[in-house]
């Protein structure tokens, strides 16, 4: 059974940055890819940015040049460093992983993240 811990969430001040980080049970090679989502209070559950085994990300327009998505294989762990932190960041971030040959499709526990103004 595939595990995602997420740590890295916290209290911060409108103009900050945070480094969220997701580590693996399982080797992340295993992952074609890997993202991070967050579900704002009232909302439904969104992609903020994703990185393929290849290396190739995409990143959902609204945090495009603030956030930056990386993994470090050797530690099985993947990072959102996200900087200019604004209000509307607030949320709760979850840690997604996908392996499409066996339909793997785990999700972390989730880290909350609180951006005040």
């Amino acid at each position: 059974q595939v595990q995602l811990v997420e740590s890295g969430g916290g209290l911060v001040q409108a103009g900050g940055s945070l480094r969220l980080s997701c580590g693996s049970s399982a080797s992340i090679f295993s992952f074609h890819r890997m993202g991070w989502y967050r579900q704002r209070p009232g909302k439904e559950r969104e992609l903020v940015a994703a990185v393929t085994n290849g290396g190739v990300t995409n990143y959902a327009d609204s945090v495009k040049g603030r956030f930056t998505i990386s993994r470090d294989n050797a530690k099985n762990t993947v990072y959102l460093q996200m900087n200019s932190l604004k209000p509307e960041d607030t949320a709760v971030y979850y840690c997604h992983a996908e392996n499409y040959v066996v339909a793997g499709d785990y999700w972390g526990q989730g880290t909350q993240v609180t951006v005040s103004s």
